[in-house]
């Protein structure tokens, strides 16, 4: 990562707050870039750099409203700061973004604002470069097919995110709306130049080396049966204890890592459901990526292994991107 990333904030302490919108986010923030962001992000969460409580999510309505507030700070960055978001499900009809918010960024020593993010694109961005991480500790080395399970934009940005890790050269995309799934792969054609294809049977997806499933389906639309040997998945779009992308199936038969132990006991459905039901041992998580990142924890040991990343999202993963994003603006004015 940028070693501007861990200088002292104290000498913007008496600068005016620097505002980042959606385009400017994007500029400073590339995939690549934020893959390896998330990699420094995860080693500090799993090494207890990271204060970070778990989210507090508040229902706004009756209609799947809600406000997500993740707060966070770390003593080596120098900084602090907050991620609100709201989740309004009721926008996708009207063409407008489900997922809204800012990241408020402060310097520690004064405990002066310095910066207000755009969170969706920051969102967008550092969910996807941590599956990517995911990818690049987990994935086989050869992994060329994609498989995509969903249509909005983390289907997009994960598709960045796996062609910036493995030599991926199709793409597969399923969606409940078929024509939303069409058009995707039509974009993500021109925008990329991979082959992608749209498929109206997920087990066609799942038949891929590289498997992101990002839906917001609430029971499991990923079986197990049709994920072959030898495969990675990450898990995103689920994050609570009542949701699931994935059958229990796939849980069983694979290596699973997490973002945050604690934070999935939580929120992971994908995995505590089956942990529930007994279907696996209540330590069947391998353990957090931030370790295999860190070398202290092996991932995968055989080209015939199925390896999962389930992601919750924690609020390091923020924090580092959003001080990133700020340290970038700032040197190129």
């Amino acid at each position: 990562m940028d070693g501007l990333c861990c200088s002292p904030m104290n000498q913007f302490a008496a600068m005016t707050i620097q505002i980042l919108n959606e385009e400017q986010v994007r500029k400073l923030l590339p995939m690549a870039e934020c893959i390896d962001v998330m990699a420094e992000a995860m080693k500090a969460a799993s090494g207890g750099d990271v204060v970070q409580p778990i989210r507090t999510v508040l229902p706004v309505d009756d209609a799947g409203g809600h406000l997500f507030v993740m707060p966070a700070a770390s003593r080596s960055l120098g900084c602090y700061g907050a991620k609100l978001i709201s989740l309004t499900p009721a926008n996708a009809a009207k063409g407008l973004p489900a997922i809204r918010g800012s990241y408020l960024l402060f310097e520690s020593e004064t405990g002066a604002a310095v910066a207000l993010i755009d969170a969706s694109s920051l969102t967008a961005i550092r969910t996807a470069a941590a599956s990517g991480l995911a990818a690049r500790l987990l994935a086989r080395s050869d992994a060329a097919t994609c498989g995509i399970l969903g249509t909005g934009v983390q289907a997009r940005t994960h598709v960045d995110a796996m062609k910036a890790v493995r030599p991926v050269r199709e793409v597969r995309i399923w969606g409940r709306d078929a024509g939303k799934a069409k058009r995707l792969a039509q974009e993500l054609s021109s925008s990329t130049g991979l082959r992608v294809t749209a498929h109206p049977d997920p087990s066609e997806v799942a038949a891929c080396d590289l498997i992101c499933s990002v839906t917001g389906a609430t029971q499991p639309i990923l079986k197990g049966d049709w994920v072959r040997p030898g495969a990675h998945v990450n898990l995103v779009g689920a994050h609570t204890l009542t949701q699931r992308e994935a059958d229990t199936e796939l849980v069983r038969r694979s290596l699973v890592f997490v973002d945050l132990l604690e934070a999935a006991k939580r929120e992971a459905g994908d995995v505590m459901i089956p942990v529930q039901e007994g279907s696996v041992p209540a330590d069947h998580i391998r353990g957090e990526i931030g370790k295999v990142a860190a070398s202290a924890l092996t991932g995968r040991t055989s080209p015939d292994q199925v390896t999962l990343y389930k992601s919750v999202g924690i609020a390091a993963q923020d924090l580092y991107a959003a001080r990133h994003v700020f340290n970038k603006a700032r040197t190129i004015g």
